[in-house]
């Protein structure tokens, strides 16, 4: 990334606005694409809004991915890796993808930082591509606490003062921030109020605690957001963060928080047309959208898959994506599906990617990618030479999650794809509107009995399960165990294979039953197990599997 030095020709700027007056000159944006790391690059968000009518796309707020602030002011070699907001090095004035105004707006740009300094520094590299810069104060995890940053600056409220301040004082846009909860809403309420005091023009609020991550996740509180919005001046601009799995979730949000907004993270990858409400019925749906006999539907994987490569081929290749037949149908000519399908160039088998929190820092990257073999070279510099070609396979990893479970084959050609190789991905495409066609005919043949046995099974394997021990009820209602707990979270969610659809958790008290939690001292012998504390308890506990998205 070249960046563009602030206007000191005389160039008319925008003025400066603060909190509500801002927030209404970016058209008051009610949906957020909540910041990611590693995961709300600018394709991704352009995937997001595309599922919008055009006229809505720019009312669609985003944030980029968490940088480093300190490695985003020192490293050249950083910021080109992450932010692509100008052609470099031939026309170092043209925006070119990320906060470009003809289609990357609104967007906030996000940093973790400790010293004010290095925070202002990296602020005004991107102060001109950008509407507003974001502190991040959300971060739970351990790196975060070895690099004190994110969630970790909240036991010293002064430098939470200073670094927003900083921002205040020195940059020619808003600042903004994300915070999470603290044990009382009544900390939460001091904690928002220095941070609005600092000169925040919004603030956005998970409504989850520090310690709640990994398999202790649990629920976000959407009464601790009410009590800030109830307790707060009118006119401060708040964002809702956490329980968004669905689209119905939005409006249930933003009712029983009062928010100006609600952020989607995890809903958001797994389903990237979350904020576009469902086609009615009896439109013309076209292929994309599937609705059942129930009345239930969502946008086929398939369909969403294609609408991403063919934006990674348009703005980040510069090229038009291959020419595709149409997304089949039961009725259609199905003679293309005995045909074999184009393998994909033979890779090296490499690790499945690890799963990142919406929150916190990209890890180091792997020490392997100096040891490729010298064909991978090409692929290589395409991964490292744009943040969207390197994220490819995590978002598919989400995207693709119910129907990799079942295709295991799929699965396997993902872990081993070459990032930045959109060939391969091209070739995965083709598996996947295989496997997808495939169960659209044998749905239609069965008129949807196959599907509804699978769920039936599904049903009577939960039952058989001894209930957990009941959690206190969720925010405005919300389900927090008891002898359901998820699952009927994951009835009401549930959509066949072949549809995007939410990704649920089991809730900690049903970790701990299936084992995937035990106590601390509790004898186990599952390897890979850290430490987590039961919120509000003071009851340790560990916890067994990758860190959560």
């Amino acid at each position: 990334m070249t960046t563009l030095p602030l206007p000191t020709d005389g160039t008319p700027q925008r003025p400066k606005l603060h909190g509500r007056a801002f927030y209404e000159s970016i058209g008051s944006p009610k949906y957020v694409v909540a910041p990611m790391v590693d995961q709300s690059e600018f394709a991704w968000r352009m995937l997001s809004r595309s599922f919008l009518p055009e006229a809505e796309r720019s009312r669609m707020l985003a944030y980029t991915p968490m940088f480093h602030a300190r490695l985003f002011a020192e490293s050249a070699k950083y910021r080109d890796a992450h932010f692509e907001a100008t052609r470099a090095p031939s026309d170092p004035s043209a925006p070119y993808l990320d906060g470009n105004p003809a289609f990357d707006r609104p967007l906030f740009v996000q940093f973790c930082a400790n010293d004010p300094a290095h925070l202002l520094a990296a602020a005004r590299l991107v102060a001109p591509h950008c509407d507003a810069v974001d502190l991040n104060l959300g971060c739970p995890q351990g790196i975060a606490r070895k690099g004190r940053y994110g969630a970790f600056l909240q036991e010293d409220q002064a430098l939470v003062h200073r670094l927003v301040r900083a921002l205040a004082d020195g940059l020619p846009v808003p600042v903004t921030a994300k915070i999470r909860v603290l044990d009382t809403p009544e900390a939460t309420l001091a904690y928002a109020r220095n941070v609005l005091a600092a000169g925040a023009s919004v603030l956005a609020v998970h409504g989850r605690r520090r310690d709640q991550k990994g398999h202790y996740t649990g629920l976000a509180d959407w009464r601790v957001i009410r009590y800030l919005r109830d307790n707060l001046p009118a006119d401060t601009v708040l964002f809702a963060n956490g329980n968004v799995l669905t689209h119905a979730d939005l409006e249930r949000c933003l009712a029983a928080t009062g928010a100006d907004a609600v952020m989607s993270a995890e809903g958001n990858l797994s389903d990237p047309a979350i904020f576009a409400a469902p086609p009615p019925e009896g439109d013309d749906l076209g292929r994309e959208y599937w609705r059942g006999h129930d009345g239930k539907g969502g946008y086929r994987v398939d369909a969403v898959m294609r609408r991403y490569m063919d934006i990674l081929h348009r703005y980040v290749l510069g090229q038009e994506p291959p020419q595709r037949r149409p997304l089949f149908l039961p009725g259609d000519d199905a003679a293309w599906l005995e045909e074999p399908a184009s393998p994909p160039p033979p890779q090296p088998v490499h690790a499945q990617p690890e799963t990142t929190n919406g929150d916190e820092p990209a890890r180091k990257k792997r020490k392997q990618e100096g040891r490729r073999a010298p064909d991978d070279a090409k692929a290589s510099h395409n991964a490292r030479s744009s943040p969207n070609l390197a994220s490819v396979q995590a978002h598919l990893f989400h995207l693709l999650r119910h129907l990799v479970a079942r295709h295991t084959d799929v699965r396997d050609a993902l872990a081993r794809a070459r990032k930045g190789d959109l060939t391969v991905f091209e070739g995965i495409l083709d598996q996947v509107e295989r496997k997808i066609a495939r169960g659209l005919v044998e749905h239609a043949r069965t008129r949807g009995r196959s599907i509804e046995a699978e769920w039936a099974a599904e049903d009577a394997k939960a039952a058989a399960k001894p209930p957990a021990a009941p959690d206190e009820e969720g925010p405005d209602g919300q389900d927090g165990g008891g002898a359901e707990s998820s699952v009927r979270t994951v009835r009401a969610c549930r959509r066949p294979w072949w549809i995007v659809q939410p990704i649920v958790r089991p809730l900690p008290r049903e970790a701990m039953a299936n084992g995937a939690i035990t106590l601390k001292g509790q004898k186990s012998g599952a390897p890979g197990r850290g430490k987590a504390r039961e919120g509000g308890t003071g009851v340790e506990v560990e916890a067994r599997g990758r860190r959560n998205v």
